[in-house]
C-alpha cells in the first residue's frame, strides 16, 4: 500500500478517536459535554514549558501547568503555587512559601498510574533546567546573568524556596509569571527524555488526553486540581485550521466556540470601522476587546545610515511622526482595533502609560512641514533624503498608507517587501536602516519595553541600536528600584527621551479582539493575550 495513503488513513483514524474522546466526556445538566473548542492557525510544536515561546505553545502550556505566581485581570501579581513571598536583602533574595496541597498529574513516570505532591525541590529543578546549556531553552534569558552563578536557587524543606540574585532586579516577580517558569517534576524528564515535548506532567487545571500531530489536541479536566471547583469545563479541544477564513466560517456554523484576531477578508462583516460589533451580530456572538501590551512602530537603525542621511536628523524623525494620521489608519486597516500611539513607547495597559504626563506625537502635517523646512530637507541630495521602509506582506497596505502621507508633505519614501524570516534576520544583523516592527511584552512591566532602547542590549531587543547616556542611567535606576511609584516616574522620564529623540515612528498600541459563541461564560480578555480557561463555562 502507498505509504502516503496509509498515513492519511492513520490520521483519519486518529482524528476519529479524538472526536470519540471529545464526545465521551462527562455531561453537564444538559445533553452536551462542556468542552471548549478553539482553533490555532499555527500548530503546537511543543508542550514543554521551557519552549513556550510562541502563542500556540504558550496557550496550551498555560492550560497544563502552574507557576509560582500568576497575574490577575488587572495584570497584578497574585499567588499561585506560592502562597506568599518576601523580598529580602534589599532586593537580592526572593523567598516563596510553597503550597503543600498541590499534586502533579498522574503519570507513569512516577510508577504505574501514580502521582506525588509538589515540593520546593521541584521549583529548584525546573528553574535550574532552564539554565542548562544542553537544553538551549528559549526561556533561559529569564535567569541568565541575573541569578548568583554559584548558588542561584535553594530549597529549604518542602515548602520554602529562594532565588538569589547578583543584584536587585525589580521586574523579577512579573517575569516569574511567564510559562517558561512552570513547575515540573524531575521524574518526567528522566522518564521521557527528548520526548518530553510530546508529554506533560504538570499541576494545571487540564490534562493532556490526545495530541494527534497537526490534526488537533484534546485536554480533559484535572479532577484533583488544587483550586476547589475549578475547572468547570470538562475539556478543551484545539484544532489547527491554518486558513483563518475557514476557521471563521466554522465559527459561524457553531463548529468552534472561540477565535481571536480579525482578518480584512471577513472583518467588515462583523465589525464597524470604529471597532464595534455590528448590530446584526450583537445577539449572536460575543465580542471581547481589551488592551494588549504590544507597541507597533517603524524602527530606525541609525548605525546603518550614512552620517549625512536625512534620518540622522532628529527634526526629520520628529516630522515623520507628526505626519501620521493614526486615527484614520486604525479605522482603515485595523477596524478600529487599537489605540493611537500618541504617548511614548510604553503601551496602554501599564501603569507608566499616561498620555497627559507623557505627551507624544499627534497628527499635524503643518508642523511636520515646518520641521522639514527647519532641517532643510528639500536641499539635501536625493541619495540622502530618500527613505526605504522594509516590511512583510501582512503590513504592506498599512505601510503604503503611511508612506503616502509622508509623500504628501514632500518626503521621498518607498517600501520594499521581505519574507518575515528574512526581515527579522536583517533587523537582527543590523543591515536594515528602516523597518516596520512590533514589540510584545513578555511580562507586564514597563522594563519589558524600555529594554528595547538600552544601549548595552544587542538586537533583539535593541533593533534601533539606540544609545543615550541619560536613558541608560535611568534604566539602571529603574531595574533596582522596588518602590512602584518611583519606578513609574523613572520609566516616564525614559519614555520622554524616546519621544524627543524619535528613534521610532510610533504607530499604535494594539488591542486583543476575541469572539465567542453566546453560551460561553466567564471568558475575559487580558493585556498579554492569554487564553485563561480555568473559570470559563458553557451554558447549554
Amino acid at each position: 500500500m502507498n505509504l502516503v495513503f496509509l498515513k492519511q488513513i492513520v490520521n483519519l483514524v486518529l482524528l476519529s478517536i479524538l472526536m470519540t474522546v471529545c464526545n465521551s466526556c462527562s455531561y453537564d445538566r444538559g445533553n452536551k459535554p462542556r468542552v471548549f473548542h478553539y482553533n490555532q492557525p499555527n500548530p503546537v510544536t511543543s508542550i514543554d514549558p521551557a519552549f513556550a515561546k510562541t502563542q500556540n505553545n504558550i496557550w496550551i502550556v498555560d492550560h497544563l501547568y502552574n507557576q509560582l505566581v500568576d497575574l490577575n485581570d488587572s495584570m497584578q501579581v497574585v499567588p499561585e503555587l506560592a502562597t506568599n513571598w518576601n523580598i529580602l536583602d534589599s532586593g537580592r533574595v526572593y523567598e516563596f512559601k510553597i503550597r503543600d496541597d498541590v499534586y502533579f498529574h498522574k503519570d507513569k513516570c512516577f510508577g504505574g498510574d501514580s502521582t506525588r505532591k509538589l515540593t520546593s525541590a521541584d521549583v529548584v529543578f525546573s528553574f535550574s533546567r532552564l539554565l542548562d546549556p544542553k537544553l538551549s531553552a528559549p526561556g533561559s534569558w529569564i535567569f541568565a546573568d541575573k541569578v548568583d552563578s554559584k548558588h542561584p536557587f535553594e530549597s529549604i524543606g518542602d515548602t520554602l524556596f529562594r532565588i538569589y540574585l547578583k543584584a536587585p532586579f525589580s521586574p523579577l516577580l512579573t517575569m516569574l509569571t511567564m510559562q517558561y517558569c512552570s513547575v515540573l517534576p524531575k521524574e518526567a524528564i528522566a522518564y521521557y527524555g527528548d520526548l518530553f515535548r510530546e508529554h506533560e506532567v504538570g499541576t494545571g487545571p487540564f490534562i493532556l488526553k490526545k495530541w494527534i500531530d497537526r490534526q488537533g489536541i484534546f485536554l480533559i479536566k484535572n479532577n484533583h486540581y488544587y483550586k476547589s471547583g475549578i475547572p468547570e469545563l470538562e475539556g478543551i479541544r484545539v484544532s489547527f485550521i491554518e486558513d483563518r477564513n475557514t476557521a471563521y466560517l466554522e465559527f459561524l456554523k457553531h463548529g468552534i466556540d472561540f477565535f481571536s484576531g480579525v482578518q480584512s477578508s471577513f472583518g467588515y462583516q462583523i465589525l464597524t470601522k470604529e471597532g464595534q460589533l455590528r448590530e446584526e451580530f450583537i445577539d449572536k456572538i460575543k465580542f471581547y476587546r481589551s488592551d494588549y501590551l504590544n507597541t507597533e512602530y517603524f524602527g530606525i537603525n541609525l548605525n546603518a545610515l550614512d552620517k549625512n542621511h536625512a534620518l540622522n536628523n532628529k527634526l526629520i524623525r520628529q516630522a515623520l511622526n507628526y505626519a501620521v494620521d493614526r486615527n484614520s489608519m486604525l479605522k482603515t486597516f485595523r477596524l478600529g482595533i487599537g489605540t493611537e500611539a500618541n504617548s511614548g513607547f510604553i503601551p496602554k495597559g501599564l501603569p507608566g502609560f499616561d498620555p497627559k504626563l507623557v505627551k507624544g506625537y499627534y497628527y499635524d502635517p503643518q508642523k511636520a512641514k515646518a520641521l522639514l523646512a527647519e532641517a532643510k530637507y528639500d536641499l539635501m541630495p536625493l541619495n540622502q533624503k530618500e527613505m526605504i521602509i522594509y516590511t512583510n506582506k501582512d503590513y504592506a497596505d498599512l505601510v503604503t498608507y503611511v508612506v503616502r502621507q509622508w509623500q504628501e508633505i514632500g518626503v521621498l519614501a518607498k517600501i520594499e517587501l521581505l519574507e518575515t524570516a528574512t526581515l527579522r534576520e536583517k533587523m537582527r544583523n543590523g543591515s536594515l536602516s528602516f523597518f516596520r516592527a512590533s514589540w510584545v511584552a513578555d511580562y507586564p512591566d514597563e522594563e519589558s519595553f524600555m529594554t528595547v532602547f538600552y544601549s548595552k542590549n544587542p538586537a533583539p531587543p535593541n533593533y534601533t541600536r539606540f544609545k543615550n547616556e541619560s536613558f541608560d542611567r535611568l534604566y539602571d535606576r529603574a531595574i533596582v528600584e522596588i518602590d512602584m511609584d518611583k519606578r513609574k516616574k523613572i520609566f516616564q522620564d525614559m519614555d520622554r527621551i524616546i519621544i524627543e529623540e524619535a528613534p521610532v515612528i510610533f504607530l499604535f498600541y494594539d488591542q486583543v479582539a476575541w469572539f465567542s459563541q453566546q453560551n460561553i461564560q466567564n471568558l475575559e480578555g487580558n493585556a498579554l493575550n492569554l487564553l485563561k480557561l480555568e473559570t470559563v463555562n458553557e451554558k447549554n
